[in-house]
């Protein structure tokens, strides 16, 4: 191995480099991968860029005598963690709170190499070994709970993160330039107790008086913990500054403890996008795995990520609060660079498995005049209606996909990540963008699907895709007569595969009733499929947790507990005979014998129950 290749993991890969010490040192509950889709590489190839000398320790033991934590010593500017590229209690923990069986972020997908809440288990494990070093931390788990949170798997509210992980700032979002910053700081001299002003950041304040003119003070944690409306009036802040192109700082109280969040940077530029995805990444995981299969890779391996940010705002989503909403594209050079170095790779067979992003066809695009995008603070571009300030030409995508396609040993490219059909389909009030996007989807059907296109309708029922912050079916409904109508006329045989969630805020049990009845007409037999699991900083949890949406303050149904939850996914199900009596019933109760012909048949309606015994 050749060691300069790498950010080392081991006192021995330090030395090959001629180090004796090193400036940082980054934990990370996932594998060491060089690659821009882990976060961990990302933060260690841009303080490198910098000039610091990085080491890296994947996955460390927490549970021996610390070596893991000790073994290069105190860094000389400070120690940086991260749980990882996935949320740690989703990554171990279905929606019905069952314990998974194996890690796509782990070699060969085994279980149990990180703990629960590593943000909080690390920084402990460093501040015992070096209690004076300064720890900063990042990634979605740290920045998804910044503030008070509900936590689905203790099923409570939490306080703020850094109430319980005994670090000294707190990154949240995509954070290069906000490390590269602090590092720059620490460099310079400043103690990390100074360092209160860089955006994306969070802290615990030690002033007297933290509250300043122009903050946002929220509702403290323990009038949240009283009373469910002040944490859901909360939310509504947090999004709204998440999405803006300048915020403002917020303060939340945690009894005599106030903890500060600095506004986000403006969106990224082309060139600082372009430098994050340009650092020198061996696109490989470190060869300490030689041997071993690590599947979140092998996922991404021949993937080309174009942009962050998504406009989209749905409920469920976190992406917007940790990547904002404004798009941050890649320049054409940059991505047709990565497509390169792909085709370099020994295993590649000529494919391109992914050219997408957040939302794969949001590349490029932004509002027609950027000064009214500065001062707006919608959560969604897209919903309750497609903003007239949005510029939706999906040309700069087709040159892409056409210039990729161009390289020598690329056979096709295709676009693995979600589509928002809604955004190409949408009427612009201009003839020549509403060709061009129905060109674009035209030419993503019949050229960039491998046999299955995956989008995401979410559900049948109006009133809850208002919730969710999704167009109506109908749009859908549209959608699949192009669809059809183009594999026709092609000769293509594709599958549409539609994604939907059961138990989302809003939804009753006879919604899903109906959505089992709608699909069936529409000849699907639902495979990808979800209960809704709330997660930290999202709309849906807010309203899952207090019962109240945020932006309304009305009171909103919410299927929380197992049985409801079972009786409403069950209904993805109605082919299976297993599930037959059970829908049935549910039916039955519901008042609804209507369904049952429309799902089961006739005779399920007539069906009588057997006499007891």
């Amino acid at each position: 191995m050749n060691a300069s290749v790498w950010l080392p993991t081991t006192v021995k890969e330090m030395k090959a480099l001629g180090w004796d010490s090193v400036d940082v040192v980054l934990f990370s509950g996932d594998a060491y991968v060089d690659h821009p889709a882990f976060g961990a590489a990302v933060i260690g190839r841009t303080l490198e860029a910098k000039g610091f000398k990085v080491a890296i320790v994947p996955q460390p033991n927490w549970q021996d005598d610390l070596r893991d934590f000790k073994k290069f010593g105190r860094p000389r500017l400070f120690f940086g963690l991260t749980a990882g590229a996935m949320d740690s209690m989703v990554n171990h923990y279905t929606a019905n709170r069952r314990r998974r069986s194996d890690d796509a972020y782990t070699p060969d997908g085994r279980h149990g190499a990180r703990p629960d809440y590593p943000t909080i288990v690390y920084s402990r494990c460093i501040r015992k070994c070096f209690p004076d070093c300064p720890i900063v931390a990042g990634g979605i788990e740290a920045s998804m709970r910044r503030l008070s949170h509900y936590d689905y798997w203790q099923d409570r509210l939490l306080h703020s993160i850094l109430l319980d992980a005994p670090i000294d700032l707190l990154v949240y979002g995509m954070g290069e330039k906000t490390i590269a910053e602090i590092a720059r700081r620490l460099d310079a001299g400043d103690p990390i107790s100074s360092i209160t002003d860089i955006p994306q950041t969070a802290y615990i304040s030690a002033e007297q008086k933290p509250v300043k003119d122009g903050d946002i003070l929220l509702n403290s944690y323990d009038d949240c913990l009283r009373d469910k409306k002040c944490q859901a009036a909360n939310f509504r802040h947090i999004e709204e500054e998440s999405n803006s192109w300048h915020g403002k700082r917020i303060v939340q109280f945690h009894g005599d403890k106030a903890v500060v969040v600095n506004p986000m940077y403006p969106p990224l530029s082309t060139e600082e996008v372009d430098e994050a995805f340009d650092l020198p990444y061996t696109r490989l995981p470190h060869p300490r795995y030689k041997g071993k299969h690590i599947p979140a890779f092998e996922m991404i391996k021949f993937s080309v990520c174009m942009h962050r940010g998504c406009f989209g705002g749905c409920a469920f989503c976190t992406i917007s609060a940790h990547q904002g909403k404004h798009i941050a594209s890649r320049s054409k050079k940059s991505i047709l660079a990565e497509v390169e170095k792909i085709t370099q790779m020994p295993d590649f067979k000529g494919y391109i498995s992914d050219l997408g992003g957040p939302s794969a066809n949001m590349f490029g695009m932004h509002g027609k005049d950027l000064s009214l995008c500065m001062k707006c603070k919608r959560p969604s571009c897209l919903t309750p209606r497609q903003c007239r300030n949005l510029n939706s030409d999906h040309s700069q995508l087709l040159d892409i996909y056409k210039s990729v396609d161009s390289i020598p040993c690329v056979k096709k490219s295709f676009v693995g990540s979600g589509v928002r059909y809604d955004l190409a389909m949408n009427p612009t009030g201009d003839e020549s963008v509403d060709a061009t996007n129905r060109h674009y989807l035209e030419e993503l059907i019949i050229n960039h699907v491998s046999g299955r296109l995956k989008v995401a309708p979410e559900h049948t029922a109006d009133r809850v895709l208002e919730i969710m912050r999704k167009p109506s079916f109908e749009m859908f409904h549209h959608f699949k007569a192009f669809f059809d109508n183009l594999n026709s006329r092609h000769n293509l045989r594709q599958q549409l595969i539609p994604y939907f969630i059961s138990s989302h805020p809003g939804c009753r049990e006879i919604d899903m009733a109906e959505l089992a009845v709608e699909t069936k007409k529409m000849n699907f037999r639902l495979e990808q499929v979800q209960d809704f699991t709330p997660t930290p900083m999202t709309l849906a949890t807010e309203i899952y947790y207090t019962g109240y949406h945020p932006y309304t303050m009305e009171r909103v149904f919410t299927a929380t507990s197992k049985d409801d939850k079972l009786a409403q996914r069950r209904f993805f199900f109605w082919y299976e005979p297993s599930q037959r009596q059970d829908i049935i019933r549910s039916l039955r109760r519901l008042h609804r014998p209507d369904l049952i012909d429309e799902l089961i048949g006739h005779s399920g309606s007539t069906m009588r129950k057997k006499p007891r015994r």
